[in-house]
């Protein structure tokens, strides 16, 4: 129980100052703790519920989070991830992390092309976000992740959204693939809710204190220590899954 509060706390921080469910992070944790590919990816739902609620909460409190941008995408996101435990169950544990690991490298690539911030934001319409939020809600669910770990950059690369401004929306974009989510891996019986629930309650610390530190960093480098991530993250899966 207190290995599985410290691994909450930690993804929570990392989920509140990179604006990211925690999935990302926490399903090669649970991985390397040795839980089983599909339950570790429905546990990290069950956290992503908790981390992306609360962290949506102190975003829109501190007037980070534009919610009229990203609901259009989070009702497609929702529909999406409807279908993400059925499609879960259908693959194996293999494929779903080379599916992962596509994920982390296209966002990984995404944030090294630069970006003029001088751009002026640009308005899509509202049937082209709700396709977007699908794509992303079935793709990113079935894998146990928010799907903001894409969403970010398509924000900052495509639409020309400031950083701090696309990771808020990419944090509420999980409170609606999350929700969803979780119904469709637990009609699946793919959660451990225990497990679950544990590091759920202890990424709300971490939460806490990943937002704080997200509004208070240069976004120069805020920018660095994500690409950062992603990469970590992309040679970890790159040695499972290619590697091992």
């Amino acid at each position: 129980m207190l290995e599985l509060s410290f691994v909450g706390a930690f993804v929570g921080l990392i989920s509140g100052f990179f604006g990211v469910g925690g999935g990302t992070i926490l399903v090669p944790l649970l991985l390397y703790l040795g839980f089983d590919t599909k339950i570790a990816m429905g546990i990290s739902v069950v956290q992503m519920v908790f981390s992306s609620v609360y962290g949506s909460y102190l975003n829109n409190k501190k007037g980070t989070l534009d919610v009229k941008m990203v609901l259009f995408i989070g009702l497609g996101g929702f529909g999406g991830a409807l279908l993400s435990g059925f499609v879960t169950s259908a693959l194996t544990p293999q494929t779903l992390e080379l599916i992962f690991l596509g994920f982390a490298i296209f966002a990984l690539v995404r944030l090294f092309i630069k970006i003029d911030a001088k751009k002026i934001q640009k308005q899509v319409h509202p049937l082209l976000l709700i396709s977007i939020g699908f794509i992303l809600g079935t793709i990113s669910m079935t894998i146990g992740v928010g799907g903001s770990i894409v969403l970010t950059p398509i924000l900052v690369g495509f639409l020309h959204i400031p950083l701090k401004k696309a990771i808020s929306a990419g944090l509420f974009f999980v409170v609606f693939s999350s929700i969803s989510g979780l119904i469709s891996h637990a009609l699946e019986g793919n959660i451990a809710y225990k497990s679950g629930f544990i590091i759920g309650l202890a990424s709300l610390v971490g939460v806490y204190f990943g937002v704080y530190l997200k509004d208070r960093v240069n976004e120069k480098v805020q920018k660095n220590l994500l690409v950062s991530f992603y990469l970590f993250i992309v040679l970890y899966l790159v040695q499972r899954t290619l590697i091992s």
